[in-house]
């Protein structure tokens, strides 16, 4: 850790020579002289070009070489949200700063490369920190192809473990593209931002950009009177003058953080009227900040309630306090993902921090919980204990999204949020890890080292199965072995796996869980009851060639009249009993059994089904659908695992059926198959249901399935609202909204997007956003698909998950499909790799013919779309082809059939 203060030697200043110095009015002179520079041209110069060739020797991959260490920043920075020119006041977004890096220096070197992209960098000096020596350079350059900024010296700086400074002055442009320093509206009034991660810290000052390269950082915002500055740490601000300029200036200047990572990096300049809601835990501060409207009408209340309980509990299950003695959480106007766990400075788009009591449904509580708690689980797994490297990003966004659920488990324990892992990552996890093209969750370091390559390890693999294999981890183990691992402290987080390997010496932990995490995919556990074999192989929805994969499995299983067992299966169970494994869904497999056994199981769930664990019941239909889908037994099996749901009231297993009969109507809503697929003879108690979730999922598979109540019922309540009076329960506006403008016309939309424009409630805009993709008018939905590209009508932030909500309706599918690849470039420049790639796989869900698989492929060429999550795409397009060439004569009649009987 880097202890103290280092003070550079003032630089003499003869011509234009800036200084590099800790004293903060000496720095303010520095971008005082720039601000001169400006006055006289307004136009800012360029990046300086070297008039001889860059040097050779750069490194021979995309990482930094080893042989500097960073110590600590002392960082000033400037962001410019306007000019004041000639008594015109015009809009330019740029910052500008300078930063000196102490580093230690543990091999010989004439280079020094670090980490810059798209900055302007103007002066360089390099400093011998002991003797202040200034170390002439030949060149230096900011090569944005691979983000290195290079700096070639005269002489080399010796690697015995000397310390020297490098100081750099640079600025760059405040976009609007959500990453690095960016600008946000906020009505009439803009905001800076900033999200570093993963490797966007880079374009905001010159820096090694490694997650494992950690240092100190001393920040100071030079900020316009108005606003407010909040960074990682303590803040303390003070005027300055700034010279000719006519507005009053703010230098607020932060404690120093903890020795942490680059892409925890945060500073922020809001409005000062921005609201905030303080409160305590032990001696620290806690404040949540918004708009000051939802501040004041207490939106910000339950964030700070969950807040305070989650700590807590973190502290006392991990043994180690919070270790900042502040935490602001802050709902920023625009931003791209749902939260940032920036050490101290958290950082959340509105929907995922701000709720409403009577306003905002259960599932935009639960969102907030939830949310929160994973970026808490954060401030001690990937903040304090970070990642050597993104290769290994799974055990930091695994581990958060496991231990959120114990966090919102303890803060609402009457949600049982626990059972809902099952169906909110496991689930999730196996659609996309059931396909050739799947990723391992730790990958090779030399296979992720660009950029997107990173930016694409963001996905359903690494949030959900990291959780899912962890929670398979904790069940092996126990909850115990498990917490008592969490407590080493001061490890890389990839050796986090080493205590348990020592605290279970009876147990392969590591040889276990290399199985799960090295290679891809999943397996699928088939056993014969009758004989008491067992087997597995690598489960893929489109089956080939076995590629010899196994995995070290713990299973636990259940045989009827007995207790949870785990081990393997070694002995054929008695003829009249069933047996079920992977008993409430622990382990990260799929289980498929003879026929006799799936027999005896679908008469217990028709008999008796509580006799069968509640988690299990969903599992089973789960596997069974999935099983069909890969051709392990007949489809008609799969959908008679349903027919037991008329006495089901559980939300589990209903909704592991209805996901799963969305995927056929998917494949055949746009075929004679979907007519006899209405499904009335589920819906006999189930749309009458009163639990929460149920409620809802009853209410849209009613309306979407022509039930002429549900139909009415939306109506009524949606014309109620236009005419003054909103009835419409918070828990089922998205629903509402969705099937009133369904069967509604232009007026009715005209009305719900003048509801949205004029929201100020962010969850409200959300369903409303959602409610408007369901019009079955398809000039409506090209009206709506051109409001994507307009950022002052469709917030840039949400552009994406609109299109997708277009693709999910029937109606809009082929016109989201078209709309995006007619505008690729501009959504792959605007949206970036980690959009694309989600944005492909949603829109193209339900493709499953030949010539939509024919224009996916020819994008092969670059000519259509970009190739990001291309092979996923391709490989499910051929499955769904596939099965439903195979399956839709058999699901047409099975549907038939069962329609008879009512």
């Amino acid at each position: 850790m880097a202890k103290g203060v280092y003070i550079s030697k003032a630089l003499a200043i003869a011509t234009i020579v800036l200084t590099v110095s800790a004293v903060c009015g000496i720095v303010l002179m520095v971008i005082l002289y720039q601000m001169q520079i400006e006055k006289k041209s307004p136009v800012r110069p360029p990046s300086p070009v070297p008039t001889t060739p860059l040097p050779t020797g750069p490194p021979p991959t995309l990482r930094l070489p080893k042989n500097l260490i960073p110590e600590s920043y002392k960082i000033y920075i400037q962001p410019f949200l306007y000019t004041k020119l000639n008594n015109v006041t015009e809009q330019s977004y740029f910052f500008k700063g300078n930063s000196t890096v102490r580093l230690k220096c543990v091999k010989d070197t004439r280079s020094i490369f670090l980490h810059a992209a798209f900055l302007s960098v103007t002066h360089v000096v390099v400093t011998h920190s002991d003797t202040q020596k200034e170390i002439d350079y030949e060149r230096y350059q900011v090569q944005n192809e691979t983000n290195f900024f290079e700096i070639l010296l005269k002489d080399a700086l010796i690697g015995n473990g000397s310390y020297y400074n490098l100081f750099t002055v640079f600025e760059g442009e405040l976009h609007d593209d959500l990453a690095g320093l960016y600008s946000s509206q906020y009505t009439e009034k803009v905001d800076e931002e900033s999200q570093m991660q993963p490797t966007d810290a880079r374009r905001v000052f010159p820096c090694f950009d490694e997650p494992d390269m950690k240092a100190v950082f001393n920040i100071t915002v030079i900020h316009r009177d108005g606003t407010t500055a909040l960074s990682n740490t303590k803040g303390y601000s003070r005027y300055v003058e700034m010279g000719t300029d006519e507005d009053s200036w703010i230098a607020t200047t932060f404690d120093p953080t903890p020795v942490m990572s680059t892409y925890l990096l945060a500073f922020t300049v809001t409005v000062q009227d921005f609201g905030r809601k303080s409160d305590k835990h032990d001696t620290k501060e806690i404040k949540i900040w918004a708009r000051p409207e939802a501040v004041a009408a207490g939106h910000a209340n339950y964030a700070m309630e969950i807040t305070l309980k989650i700590l807590e509990y973190y502290e006392n299950l991990f043994k180690m306090k919070y270790q900042l003695n502040k935490l602001d959480q802050i709902a920023v106007p625009d931003f791209s993902g749902s939260g940032m766990e920036n050490w101290g400075l958290v950082m959340y788009r509105e929907s995922a921090l701000l709720y409403e009591e009577g306003v905002s449904s259960a599932s935009n509580k639960e969102f907030v919980a939830t949310v929160v708690a994973h970026e808490l689980a954060h401030q001690w797994f990937g903040n304090l204990v970070t990642m050597k490297w993104w290769n290994n990003l799974w055990l930091n966004e695994g581990l958060a999204t496991f231990l959120s659920y114990f966090g919102v488990n303890y803060a609402e324990p009457m949600w049982n949020i626990k059972d809902l892992i099952i169906l909110k990552e496991i689930r999730v996890a196996m659609e996309v890890d059931c396909l050739n093209s799947s990723h391992p969750l730790s990958l090779p370091e030399s296979e992720v080292e660009d950029p997107d390559d990173i930016a694409e390890l963001f996905d359903g693999i690494t949030y959900s199965k990291g959780a899912a294999v962890l929670r398979m981890l904790y069940a092996y183990i126990e909850e115990k072995a498990f917490m008592e691992g969490l407590r080493v402290s001061g490890i890389v987080l990839i050796d986090i796996l080493l205590p348990y390997q020592d605290t279970n010496t009876h147990k392969d932990v590591v040889g276990i869980m290399k199985t799960w995490t090295e290679q891809p995919g999943y397996p699928v556990i088939t056993i014969n009851t009758s004989t008491g074999m067992i087997a597995q192989e690598q489960f893929l929805i489109n089956r080939g060639e076995d590629q010899g994969l196994e995995w070290k499995v713990p299973i636990k299983f259940i045989k009827r009249d007995s207790e949870i067992q785990e081990d393997l299966l070694k002995e054929k169970g008695p003829n009249d009993a069933w047996l079920l494994a992977n008993v409430n869904c622990t382990g990260y497999y799929r289980v498929n059994y003879d026929e006799q056994n799936w027999n005896k199981l679908i008469h217990q769930l028709e008999s008796n089904h509580p006799a069968i664990p509640l988690i299990s019941r969903g599992q089973l239909i789960d596997d069974a659908f999935n099983l069909a889908r890969a051709k392990y037994i007949n489809v008609t099996l799969a959908l008679t695992t349903t027919k037991y749901l008329i006495n089901e009231t559980d939300y589990v297993p209903w909704e592991s059926a209805l996901k799963n009969l969305r995927y056929f109507m998917l494949m055949f809503d746009r075929s004679e198959v979907y007519g006899p697929m209405q499904m009335p003879f589920y819906l006999v108690s189930y749309f009458n249901s009163h639990s929460r979730y149920n409620q809802i999922n009853a209410i849209s598979v009613a309306c979407s399935n022509g039930v002429l109540e549900c139909t009415a019922m939306a109506r009524s309540l949606f014309n109620e609202w236009k005419n003054g009076t909103d009835r419409i329960p918070p828990n089922l506006k998205s629903t509402i909204y969705c099937n009133a403008i369904a069967a509604g016309d232009e007026h009715d939309w005209d009305f719900a997007w003048e509801k949205y424009d004029t929201a100020t409630i962010a969850t409200m805009k959300d369903d409303l956003r959602y409610g408007l993709s369901c019009t079955k008018k398809i000039w409506l939905l090209n009206r709506y698909l051109g409001y994507t590209l307009d950022h002052n009508k469709i917030r840039k932030m949400d552009a994406a998950s609109t299109i997708t909500y277009i693709a999910k309706n029937v109606a809009g599918q082929a016109l989201a499909w078209d709309f995006i690849r007619a505008h690729w470039t501009y959504i792959s420049q605007e949206y970036g790799i980690m959009f694309d790639d989600s944005l492909i796989d949603e829109v193209t869900q339900r493709f499953s013919t030949d010539f939509e698989l024919q224009q996916v492929m020819c994008s092969e060429d670059g000519s259509c779309v970009a190739k990001r999550a291309l092979e996923q795409v391709i490989e499910r397009t051929e499955a769904n082809i596939k099965w439903v060439k195979e399956n839709k004569q058999t699901v047409l009649n099975w549907f038939v059939e069962q329609s008879k009987v009512l």
